[in-house]
């Protein structure tokens, strides 16, 4: 199979691989705005419902939010991985690749079929002819680990646990100041914080927004002296409400 780095020049590959990146950074950024205004109604849905004491109701649609969360959570490690790629492309013409673009490389390879962003689908078959099919291969069966847990775990398609949905569930109530069988009276109350208008605006509950910054890295925040630090489902959707702040009504 022909592969790129045969062309006369190279920066006739890193052109068009500039171009293609840039495409899926536009495509992913597009997708998210999209799905959080989504999502961000949904809440509010969500939020009705209880207020008519509809609990069953929202148990069941409440994992189509979650799911969609862990989606978008997804988009944004591909986007920096996107953004990793745009930043180092000259290395890429070359196959000694150092472990980052390695590893965002293969990201991108595992995850285009796990997405409906077609920019990525031809990213992936644009290193899939560059670095051949043993280097796709390795991605896509996630030989040696080679795919961080952070991205596979985002890529499985499971229905959410019961505790996962009764947490969603009690933040939506604190937010939108509605009733939830599972809130105690205290966690019933809401913060107040002034919002730009100097008006009091709900918040989520305090304890969730000790984690200020959820942006995700290529390199992960929970990574120590080269050891991953695993977390639970509950504890990453914790961090995703600490980092939403609030719920705009």
């Amino acid at each position: 199979m022909a592969s790129y780095s045969s062309h006369p020049s190279s920066l006739l590959f890193q052109n068009r691989l500039r171009i293609k990146l840039k495409m899926a950074i536009s495509k992913l950024q597009f997708v998210q705005s999209k799905k959080v205004a989504i999502t961000k109604q949904q809440r509010r849905n969500m939020a009705e419902l209880l207020k008519q004491e509809k609990e069953q109701s929202c148990r069941i649609r409440v994992e189509n939010i979650i799911r969609e969360d862990v989606y978008i959570e997804l988009l944004e490690y591909l986007e920096l991985y996107c953004e990793l790629l745009l930043a180092r492309i000259s290395l890429l013409d070359s196959y000694a690749l150092t472990t980052n673009p390695n590893e965002a490389l293969k990201v991108v390879i595992y995850c285009a079929n796990h997405t409906e962003i077609k920019e990525l689908f031809n990213l992936k078959e644009i290193f899939v002819h560059k670095f051949g099919l043993e280097f796709a291969k390795s991605a896509l069966e996630n030989k040696n680990d080679c795919i961080p847990d952070k991205i596979v775990t985002r890529t499985l398609n499971k229905s959410p646990s019961p505790e996962l949905v009764s947490l969603y569930l009690k933040e939506i109530a604190r937010a939108y100041n509605v009733p939830f069988s599972e809130l105690s009276d205290n966690e019933q109350e809401a913060v107040q914080e002034p919002d730009s208008k100097g008006q009091n605006q709900k918040t989520l509950n305090p304890k969730l927004e000790e984690i200020q910054n959820l942006a995700p890295t290529p390199t992960s925040k929970h990574e120590k002296s080269g050891k991953k630090v695993e977390e639970d489902e509950i504890d990453v959707l914790k961090k995703r409400f600490a980092a939403l702040k609030r719920i705009p009504k």
